[in-house]
């Protein structure tokens, strides 16, 4: 009698799902995932192909590929241009939007709620806090500790807001009310420190908190990869238990599910990928909040497919708004935060207003 199969992929006509089963991993996805992650994956390669080619000095499409490749190209020059100038300020946009969004997403999970965002929960203010300090207190910092600084901004506002929630249990609810406190007092905090500072570390610490990639090169991309890799696929294996809590706590309970526990790394995994993203390219607002919601549309709410479907739209959104903002008054560069705040602010609206409709 032969051994079953270690892994079988189930896909019937008559269900919407797509049932990916391993000895030690099962995930549900829709059907479109599939298609949908394949379609994000090139838009998402054209727009970085097309980001590193637009500048002052403008680079074919084609050049670009043979430079990254390592093959010759007519113009020497191009190699310093994509592969120190560029491209690690556009993987920066990606890598950080990537990280956003897949905070959002499990910060939405988390609390339940589809407004919900780290930027609006006090994480993202609280890494903010934290790295505005080292720049302002400790400008002689080398650049590999602000994302741990950040991380522990984070995790120290989320750990507060977790801990005062609690009454018996961490509610939704009052996670979302306690960190929209603390968001304000970690912004007022974030504005004192700015008053009172050194004008050159300041004026660094403002424009650090437009949210911008500029400037952005290999040292940073690579400190911030480890967060992005280590975290966003510790979320991957969570996914499951996040589709448990969207049950409720009682029945997510009677289902087996450890809810405290899964609860407190989710909520980790969404305070370290926030915190590396703020220490990264500053507050970049609205990623978290839109990407999430674009990827339910896409893709529905099964937390398997809507991870990496929002991980790429998050990106993909970075990356455009970098782009955008680079060409929109060139050569003055808008810092891509601003974008992503014009953009966000409104689709925040009509999410309230489509909320309130419901």
């Amino acid at each position: 009698m032969s051994s079953p199969p270690k892994s079988s992929l189930k896909n019937t006509s008559k269900s919407q799902w797509l049932v990916l089963r391993t000895r030690h991993l099962s995930l549900r996805l829709d059907r479109r995932t599939p298609r949908v992650l394949l379609g994000l994956m090139l838009a998402t390669l054209a727009a970085i192909i097309w980001s590193v080619g637009q500048g002052e000095y403008p680079v074919p499409p084609l050049a670009v590929i043979r430079t990254v490749l390592g093959l010759p190209t007519d113009n020497p020059d191009y190699g310093f241009i994509v592969n120190t100038l560029r491209l690690p300020r556009t993987l920066a946009a990606w890598g950080v939007g990537m990280a956003l969004a897949i905070a959002g997403a499990l910060t939405q999970g988390v609390t339940r709620n589809p407004l919900a965002a780290p930027g609006i929960i006090g994480v993202n203010a609280g890494a903010a806090l934290a790295a505005v300090t080292l720049i302002v207190v400790f400008p002689a910092a080398p650049f590999t500790v602000l994302p741990l600084a950040a991380f522990g901004g984070a995790l120290t506002v989320a750990a507060l807001i977790y801990l005062l929630a609690w009454k018996g249990g961490s509610s939704p609810v009052r996670l979302i009310l306690v960190g929209v406190g603390f968001s304000l007092i970690a912004g007022a905090l974030t504005n004192l420190m700015v008053t009172f500072g050194n004008i050159y570390n300041v004026s660094q610490a403002l424009v650090w908190l437009a949210g911008s990639v500029y400037g952005r090169s290999w040292a940073q991309v690579l400190a911030f990869t480890p967060w992005l890799v280590g975290f966003g696929v510790m979320s991957l294996f969570l996914s499951r238990e996040l589709n448990a809590l969207q049950l409720g706590d009682d029945l997510a309970r009677s289902l087996g599910s450890r809810l405290e526990w899964c609860r407190g790394w989710l909520l980790l995994s969404g305070v370290a990928l926030a915190g590396a993203a703020v220490a990264t390219a500053g507050s970049i607002g609205f990623v978290g909040l839109m990407a999430p919601h674009i990827a339910r549309q896409l893709v529905g709410p099964s937390h398997e497919g809507l991870l990496p479907v929002a991980a790429l739209t998050g990106g993909m959104v970075v990356v455009a708004a970098d782009l955008v903002g680079r060409l929109l008054f060139a050569p003055i560069e808008l810092p891509c935060g601003i974008i992503t705040a014009i953009i966000g602010a409104p689709y925040f609206l009509w999410l309230l207003y489509r909320s309130r409709d419901g």
